[in-house]
């Protein structure tokens, strides 16, 4: 029961806190439905950027995904949870999103790396749903960076962050 409350309460204070970045977006022409494809170190900001659009994002079976998907349904995301290793087979979730004309989102990396190396998992949802792949590039205010396998970025709340779209090109 403990483990559960400090779930949501961790979850209210980080949303409370992504809510306070102010993000600015930038869009390619042509930009529309598809999958938003993250980095696993820019969570937190790409959490921030598409809030209370829907998004459907699958997130991570682990403890850290309890939290984060937690938060991300605070912040107006519908949450599957699976992952490349477990529940992998969620991901008709999103395919069935996409189809219906959603936004759906995933870490390229996936939740255990290596960070900055796509995963086909994004690929393949690409060409199975007929959807572009969005690539999301983010641009830090204030911020500090964690020791970790994917350099996880915090931004500091009341941090300006700049989110640039473009058209994933898998070479």
């Amino acid at each position: 029961m403990f483990g559960n409350l400090k779930v949501k309460t961790a979850s209210l204070l980080v949303s409370l806190w992504l809510r306070s970045l102010r993000v600015k977006v930038e869009v390619p022409e042509g930009y529309g439905p598809g999958i938003l494809g993250i980095w696993h170190r820019d969570l937190l900001a790409s959490c921030a950027a598409f809030k209370d659009m829907g998004v459907c994002a699958l997130v991570s079976q682990s403890g850290d995904g309890e939290f984060f998907a937690a938060t991300a349904s605070r912040m107006g995301y519908v949450v599957f949870r699976g992952s490349d290793t477990r529940g992998s087979s969620n991901i008709r979730h999103l395919l069935l999103a996409l189809k219906k004309g959603n936004f759906a989102g995933m870490a390229l990396d996936g939740p255990h790396g290596p960070a900055g190396v796509a995963k086909p998992g994004s690929l393949w949802l690409s060409r199975k749903s007929g959807r572009p792949l969005w690539q999301i590039q983010v641009g830090y205010g204030a911020h500090f960076t964690l020791k970790s396998w994917d350099s996880f970025v915090v931004p500091l709340p009341m941090s300006t962050i700049v989110v640039k779209i473009t058209y994933f090109c898998d070479e």
